[in-house]
């Protein structure tokens, strides 16, 4: 008879009844008010009243009425505390019960019961099980230890039970040691400063030796914590890698994957010149082909962490694309995930193949599989350059289908195909525009409009054809609206003479007529580039376009790196870093692969020069928009010079035309009056070329050493001790002037404002050579930076030690004082020459 009557609904008077079952002479009759009971709480009724009386049945040699009693037990002990310490007898007395089973479950028990008045009476019943002889009883108990950390971690630290746990790493049998990997690696990622997997070469090899023979989750506990392992040298990296492949032909895709996490991490070591680099590569494709026959759930998460393998190492499955071709039955997250490693291992030998694929996947009925698909097509012609040809024919092809979401995507991608290969394709673009009509999506149609203003002087109608998109101008989606700005300037600029009023009419829709701040600012910089200096704004709308790369979709190297780390979790899925993530950051520690070693150094990443390359030989690395904007702020041009100002030409806002006579200057119209010549001073172009050229002659003499080295700001005020003012700063020297950089931070909620400073008496007079100048309020969560000149005029006092400086800040809450070490070099001057005598 099954179990399902004990949850058929009873009638009033239910717990008396059971109540006096429960307290029954008959075993039998006991057993069932105890199955009742569980029953009733597993629909959600509270029977929290029975708990006496469930706690007396505990005292039985019946194993099944013994669970029955455990898990009752379990769920209600925090809501019944005081009544809990009655069972605290029982478990001590199970603890040292002859069965094995009975002690595991006792101690499997007092793990899950989270009340702190019994905690530290399961304390000795605890450390009796984690020395049990029966080793079922041993591996409860390690994971008993991580349980009862996380109720009270002082107390497992102060009992000892952390360095019982770690003497179980060399236990007899590898099921207790893959628990106790297990509980140490828990503990560790809640208290991630504590050094608690001191791993060394003889705790590898016995974790190594546990690997073969415990259960495959015990073996991902392994694997994992091996993982976090860095070998001394590349042999040591081989011998494990050697140990650790066994695993890849595991049943269960988890302990594949943390294989496959340990291999990749240690072939980081390995030298690219060794056999058995080359045999690893191989070993390790025909696993991760195998996990892509499993159901669409697993693969997808295969695919997810193939996706980063082949980002770092595409040599594994570069002969395997077949596997990622897709099959009619796939669900689209699985087809999305193919078409992305297909694209990411397309080559010159393999692109044919490639090709004819992607073209079958355009043709298909799902509408988002067959953009991706279009789309893929336009990169690989963009990564491999002797297919471009064949894609743009196949692209032409598709566009030929006139299906108009097929049309719009294989639009878009030729616009980056005009941009990787200008001059080459552009036979096409009468194709595309027959087709502008049937243009719906803002992406396609801001890529047709750059066609037409990038080739207008290729296209006979090209006014006309922006023209038609100008009718509707505030109804276009932003996108589509700053690229027809942009577009009818280039085609002014190519043909001013026809197109004057079309240019008025776009710049007057963009900066009288819009609300988009985004456009109304670009509309005036044109108007006043147009109107100022034509043959500037020719230079910059019309300037050379860089070549777009080849992968734009590439994670960064050294978040790359990371994920690397966590393939077979949900960060290798999410293809972001647990911090991101993972709410409050607890326990979250940042991983990164092991150095390189001197014979393994690797070409591969873009960001590393070749190892033969002499220095200055590094290669190109596109700054970024920060790094340029901090690069042009660094820039030392020189003195600053004297003289008076560059005129400007006075251009007003409002009803004044403002493209007064600059348009005419382009067309040449009779009755233009040319602004007068801005006065340049004779003596401004001699600093601004001295100043770029001492960045690379050091040979002209003094003042060449624009400054020295400059430390990194550091907190001298935290905002705990200065009511929310965080004061960070450094000392620099430039051109003979000393000056203190700070970074003013408010972190209260209220607004800073009369800000002062002052210095106190020192050993070299340091004194503030001006007032503090915050121009502004300093709103909350708002920073500011000032650089504050100084002098050494100031009063003298030895002070201890020689360097320290005390300063008093003032603001609008209070004064606040700190004192911080200055560098001694920013004393001396650059030259560094001294007297004769």
């Amino acid at each position: 008879m099954t179990d399902s009557k004990y949850f058929t609904t009873t009638k009033k008077g239910e717990i008396f009844e059971l109540k006096a079952e429960l307290n029954s002479d008959k075993k039998e009759k006991k057993k069932e008010a105890v199955k009742k009971v569980i029953a009733s709480m597993t629909v959600g009724k509270d029977v929290s009243a029975l708990f006496p009386d469930v706690v007396n049945c505990m005292q039985t040699d019946n194993l099944e009425l013994k669970k029955l009693v455990y898990l009752y037990l379990m769920n209600y002990a925090k809501s019944q505390p005081d009544m809990a310490i009655m069972a605290v007898n029982t478990f001590v007395k199970d603890c040292e019960d002859p069965n094995p089973l009975i002690r595991a479950l006792a101690v499997r028990t007092m793990g899950c019961i989270r009340v702190d008045k019994i905690t530290e009476y399961l304390c000795e019943p605890l450390r009796k099980c984690l020395k049990d002889e029966d080793p079922y009883v041993r591996k409860t108990a390690a994971v008993c230890v991580a349980k009862l950390h996380d109720i009270n971690a002082q107390l497992v630290e102060d009992q000892g039970f952390l360095d019982t746990l770690k003497d179980l790493i060399s236990d007899s049998n590898p099921m207790v040691v893959a628990n106790a990997v297990a509980a140490l690696s828990e503990i560790a990622e809640s208290h991630p400063s504590s050094n608690l997997l001191d791993l060394n070469p003889q705790s590898i090899n016995k974790l190594l030796t546990a690997l073969n023979e415990c259960t495959e989750w015990g073996q991902i506990f392994i694997l994992d914590c091996l993982a976090n392992y860095t070998p001394k040298d590349d042999r040591e990296a081989q011998s494990i890698c050697e140990r650790v492949t066994p695993r890849l032909s595991h049943a269960n895709s988890a302990v594949v994957l943390s294989a496959v996490k340990v291999l990749m991490k240690f072939m980081e070591m390995l030298s690219k010149d060794l056999d058995y680099y080359g045999t690893l590569l191989k070993k390790l494709a025909p696993p991760l082909v195998t996990l892509l026959s499993a159901e669409p759930e697993l693969q997808y998460v295969a695919l997810r962490n193939i996706n980063l393998i082949v980002q770092k190492r595409p040599e594994i499955l570069k002969h395997e694309m077949k596997v990622f071709f897709v099959k009619y039955n796939d669900p689209i997250y699985v087809k999305l995930e193919k078409l992305d490693i297909m694209i990411r291992l397309a080559s010159q030998a393999n692109i044919a193949q490639v090709l004819a694929e992607l073209k079958e996947y355009a043709t298909e009925v799902d509408v988002d599989f067959v953009r991706k698909a279009v789309r893929a097509i336009g990169r690989c012609a963009i990564k491999v350059e002797q297919s471009a040809e064949r894609c743009v024919s196949t692209l032409l092809d598709l566009i030929q289908t006139k299906v108009n979401y097929v049309v719009q995507e294989a639009i878009v991608v030729i616009k980056d195909i005009f941009r990787k290969y200008p001059n080459k394709y552009e036979s096409v673009i009468a194709t595309l525009c027959e087709n502008l009509d049937s243009l719906d999506e803002p992406e396609a149609r801001a890529a047709m409009i750059w066609i037409v203003g990038e080739y207008a002087e290729r296209i006979d109608n090209a006014d006309e054809l922006l023209e038609s998109f100008l009718e509707g101008f505030h109804d276009e989606s932003t996108q589509v609206q700053l690229q027809l700005l942009t577009a009818i300037v280039k085609l002014f600029l190519k043909k001013p003479t026809e197109t004057q009023e079309l240019v008025q009419q776009v710049l007057s829709l963009a900066t009288q007529d819009s609300d988009n701040p985004d456009l109304r600012d670009r509309g005036y910089i044109y108007w006043r580039l147009l109107s100022t200096d034509p043959v500037a704004a020719k230079e910059v709308v019309l300037a050379e376009k860089p070549l777009i790369s080849e992968e734009t979709d590439l994670i960064e190297p050294t978040l790359l790196d990371e994920l690397i780390c966590y393939i077979g979790t949900l960060a290798s899925v999410y293809h972001k870093p647990p911090s991101a993530f993972v709410e409050g950051g607890r326990g979250v520690v940042h991983k990164s692969l092991p150095p390189r070693t001197a014979s393994s150094e690797s070409t591969e990443s873009p960001e590393m020069a070749p190892a033969g390359a002499p220095p200055g030989e590094q290669l190109d690395v596109i700054p970024t928009q920060g790094d340029l904007l901090g690069d042009l702020l660094n820039l030392d041009l020189g003195p600053p010079v004297s003289g008076p100002p560059l005129a400007t030409s006075s251009v007003q806002m409002g009803a004044v035309d403002l493209l007064g006579g600059g348009l005419d200057s382009l067309i040449g119209a009779p009755n233009f009056v040319a602004p007068p010549a801005a006065t340049v001073p004779a003596n401004l172009g001699a600093p601004m070329g001295s100043g770029l050229s001492d960045l690379f002659d050091l040979t002209s003499g003094v003042g060449t050493l624009s400054g020295s080295y400059v430390a990194p700001k550091a907190v001298w005020l935290p905002a705990m001790k200065a009511k929310g003012l965080e004061i960070s700063g450094t000392f620099t020297r430039q051109v003979g002037s000393i000056s203190m950089d700070l970074q003013l931070t408010n972190k209260a909620l209220q607004v800073m404002t009369d800000f002062a400073i002052q210095f106190n008496r020192n050993s070299f007079g340091l004194a503030p050579a001006a007032p503090l100048q915050v121009h502004a309020p300093l709103s909350p969560n708002q920073t500011v930076e000032i650089s504050l000149p100084l002098n050494t005029v100031g009063s003298v006092m030895k002070m201890e030690p020689l360097n320290n400086l005390q300063v008093a800040v003032k603001n609008n809450i209070d004064v606040f004082y700190f004192s911080t070490l200055y560098p001694l070099h920013i004393l001396f001057v650059e030259d560094g020459k001294m007297g004769e005598s």
